[in-house]
């Protein structure tokens, strides 16, 4: 029987997507938390979730703002990623600032290696850039200059918990909008 050796590192790793929601509409009469979907959003979510799926960056877990476009949002992404990924509703992450969304990741489940945060900006956009500082060049130029609806930042970490998951310490792997994908 041959035996595997998988290195401590690989198991120690974190991957973090931030999705910001799709393109909302902006009906008269609704209110900011209460805005569904524009088209554009509808089109797009999916075809970030086939994005994700196609690259191999399969959430094991899920943490969902409350506003019905990041709701929207993760019904269109869930189906196009081609595995089961549970989730979680965390009102906290609706329009908060990058501390309250760090708060929610540190309490996600330990055991999940890739994990899936649907929000807003300007906390992503901000979060980002805090939790990874390195990367390529270019990549974070683009993130630093806009975190457009449905913007995908992956960012890894050297962590075996989410709750040690610290300011600085993440390299972004890639940033993807949806103009970006072919």
């Amino acid at each position: 029987m041959p035996v595997f050796f998988v290195s401590r590192r690989a198991l120690s790793m974190k991957t973090l997507l931030l999705l910001r929601h799709a393109k909302s509409a902006w009906p008269g009469g609704v209110d900011d938390h209460d805005r569904p979907l524009a088209d554009r959003g509808r089109r797009d979510a999916p075809r970030m979730g086939a994005y994700m799926a196609g690259m191999g960056l399969d959430p094991d877990f899920a943490l969902v703002s409350s506003a019905r476009r990041t709701q929207e949002t993760w019904a269109l992404v869930a189906p196009a990623l081609g595995k089961d990924c549970a989730s979680q509703t965390v009102a906290s992450i609706y329009e908060a600032e990058p501390a309250a969304i760090l708060v929610a990741i540190h309490a996600a489940p330990q055991e999940s290696a890739t994990l899936l945060v649907i929000g807003h900006n300007p906390g992503f956009e901000d979060l980002a850039a805090l939790l990874a500082p390195a990367g390529d060049a270019d990549t974070l130029a683009r993130l630093r200059a806009k975190y457009p609806t449905a913007g995908l930042a992956v960012i890894r970490f050297d962590s075996e918990r989410w709750a040690d998951i610290a300011l600085g310490a993440g390299r972004l792997v890639t940033f993807v909008t949806p103009k970006t994908l072919p």
